[in-house]
């Protein structure tokens, strides 16, 4: 009778051992690296924002707003607000924004209002409820076209 020898086993199998030790390293590396990022992530910065001036800047001072004859109101020939609405919150907004350059700038916001003859009183007083709202105080008048 034949007798078989028991070999030895050569499966090929993968030790699992140094496997998992790889994996260990691995994660220890991903983790140094992400703590790289997040100091990347803590840089200060500051946005940008209104700047005091030494001293009057010569820019103009002045802006004139003009009432047409449908009441329409239009600052450097651009539209604000529709006529017929009861408070010119977009006059009024860009209206403080001319103040608070006017007064980074260290000059007096002053606003002209130029209404066409035939134009209702009620559309003045809104413009210069709009004034009121952004907070200038120097408020002129100027004779329309339109007389």
């Amino acid at each position: 009778m034949a007798q078989f020898k028991k070999r030895a086993d050569e499966s090929g199998g993968v030790p699992i051992a140094p496997m998992i030790d790889v994996v260990f390293l691995l994660l220890i590396y991903f983790m140094v690296a992400s703590t790289m990022e997040q100091q990347e992530a803590d840089l200060s910065f500051q946005l940008p924002g209104t700047v005091e001036q030494a001293e009057p800047l010569d820019l103009p001072d002045e802006q004139i707003i003009e009432i047409r004859a449908d009441g329409q109101v239009v600052v450097n020939d651009y539209p604000y607000d529709d006529p017929e609405v009861s408070q010119l919150n977009e006059l009024a907004s860009m209206l403080s924004r001319f103040r608070e350059a006017s007064s980074a700038n260290k000059v007096e916001a002053i606003v002209t209002i130029s209404p066409a003859g035939v134009v209702p009183h009620a559309q003045i007083v809104k413009v210069m409820d709009a004034c009121s709202l952004a907070g200038i105080e120097a408020v002129n008048f100027a004779l329309g076209d339109d007389i």
